[in-house]
């Protein structure tokens, strides 16, 4: 994974000779016909020209054969398309610099972090997990090595504020809205996705199969999350959401009974159910409602960066390995009952 000559001149009564890489018009000769008297023989002088210009060496090869026409027809060299290595618009030049935030959890990153590493949970330079596999996926298409790729701790909220970035693309399971792209550039989705609603085995919430049921719960979800969005746009329950900084204290807060459920993206749902919180289960997932939620990849507003991202991105889905890395990590995550 760590990837104008034009044509001769017309002939006419003349013929064209090539000497020495230069060309000369030679007359062809005449000859008198039968019985005709003799011409009167006329004597030219030699004509001296004095040079007008001095032409470089290279001039002079260039006006030759333009005007004979002779040499091989050169190909104009491929246009560039500003996405080799050395004319990305890059934070350090020849590394990548990818931001997520920390911790980074499965199914989304994978891997052990090392001893005294400043990750927890998951290792972003493992590779392992979906957002990791295709931020790889994408520095492998711009021309980047593994070890060229540096991530850094950026928080959710963060990542699509205004201003000058320490990442050249952030990955971290950031839905697109128009209000971020204000500010950031998104590139194209890499991944579709629907919310979920998480809550305890054997209490009220978990037997919920609409909205409608839902709404009279008390619900917990991040700040600046599409999460949160769509439950005071969509769900719009009768008790204020509770809204937390962290994923990691929205968990909590299910776990201290200050919420009845909470919502998250889907894939997330099914590692809090398997791992963080076991005594959980999901409930459901909602529906679309207008222009399907989709992940992006974050960048610094006006970058020329994105449109190379893209590049990558379109050639990582027309080939199937987006596919197949979402087959990998996610074919077990992506179902769950709807709740309509």
């Amino acid at each position: 994974m760590f990837t104008g000559a034009g044509s001769p001149a017309t002939g006419g009564p003349t013929g064209e000779q090539q000497i020495g890489g230069g060309c000369r018009c030679v007359v062809a000769a005449r000859r008198p016909c039968a019985g005709a008297r003799p011409a009167a023989r006329v004597s030219l002088a030699p004509v001296r020209l004095k040079p007008i210009l001095l032409l470089g060496a290279t001039a002079l090869l260039a006006v030759a054969a333009a005007g004979c026409g002779g040499g091989s027809k050169k190909s104009a060299a491929p246009k560039s398309s500003g996405c080799s290595v050395d004319q990305l618009n890059l934070v350090h030049k020849g590394q990548l610099t990818i931001g997520t935030d920390n911790p980074a959890f499965p199914p989304w990153f994978g891997g052990t972090p090392p001893k005294r590493s400043v990750w927890k949970v998951s290792d972003p330079n493992s590779g392992q997990g979906f957002e990791s596999a295709v931020a790889y996926a994408v520095a492998g298409k711009l021309g980047f090595k593994k070890g060229d790729v540096h991530w850094v701790v950026v928080p959710f909220e963060q990542s699509f504020k205004p201003g000058s970035k320490s990442f050249d693309f952030d990955v971290n399971q950031i839905s697109y809205a128009p209000a971020r792209a204000k500010s950031v550039d998104f590139s194209d989705s890499y991944y579709n996705v629907n919310q979920a609603l998480v809550g305890f085995k054997g209490a009220s919430i978990a037997s919920a199969k609409t909205i409608a049921d839902v709404k009279k719960y008390k619900l917990g979800v991040q700040i600046g999350t599409t999460s949160y969005a769509y439950v005071t746009k969509n769900i719009k329950p009768s008790k204020q959401p509770s809204v937390y900084n962290t994923s990691t204290d929205v968990n909590s807060g299910l776990k201290a009974h200050q919420i009845d459920g909470l919502v998250v993206d889907l894939p997330t749902a099914f590692y809090i159910t398997a791992v963080q919180i076991p005594q959980a289960t999901i409930v459901g997932q909602f529906p679309t409602v207008g222009t399907p939620e989709h992940f992006g990849m974050v960048l610094a507003k006006g970058n020329s960066l994105t449109s190379c991202v893209n590049k990558a991105l379109a050639s990582l889905k027309s080939a199937g390995t987006l596919a197949k890395i979402q087959q990998e990590w996610l074919s077990s995550k992506a179902n769950a009952p709807v709740l309509k």
